[in-house]
């Protein structure tokens, strides 16, 4: 369970930044399956690997039950969303995405982060708190 002020989190598909890292999955495997960049398997892994990485780390990470264990995770999931953005920007040079489509995408991934790192300053100032021997 995690707190934020009054709001708790029971679940790691209640927290925003797994909702919207999942949703920029979901739209990177969208935009993927088109022929024009279907074609290019290793970029289709590569962005497709690090979009999958973030909702991943955020729920292994709240899984974990401590803040401290738990921002490790959100900042590998933080990590994964930078690389994605990278590979938005690749795909804008490789004219695979529209620059609309590219802007819509990169919004998503930056609201992703932003919503991680608010996340994890909260971990971080929880983590004196919390102790190993209050988990059993």
């Amino acid at each position: 369970m995690l707190r934020v002020g009054s709001m708790v989190a029971r679940r790691f598909e209640e927290l925003v930044v797994w909702q919207l890292a999942r949703e920029l999955e979901r739209r990177v495997y969208a935009f993927t399956d088109e022929s024009a960049v279907a074609k290019d398997f290793d970029y289709c892994s590569q962005i497709r690997r690090s979009s999958s990485s973030s909702p991943r780390n955020i729920a292994e990470g709240f899984g974990r039950y401590l803040p401290g264990d738990f921002c490790k995770f959100l900042r590998n999931a933080l990590g994964s969303l930078a690389e994605t953005r990278d590979h938005l920007d690749a795909g804008l040079e490789r004219r695979y995405l529209t620059h609309n489509a590219h802007h819509e995408l990169q919004t998503l991934a930056n609201r992703a982060t932003g919503a991680g790192v608010r996340l994890a300053k909260y971990l971080d100032s929880c983590k004196g708190r919390w102790s190993r021997r209050r988990r059993k």
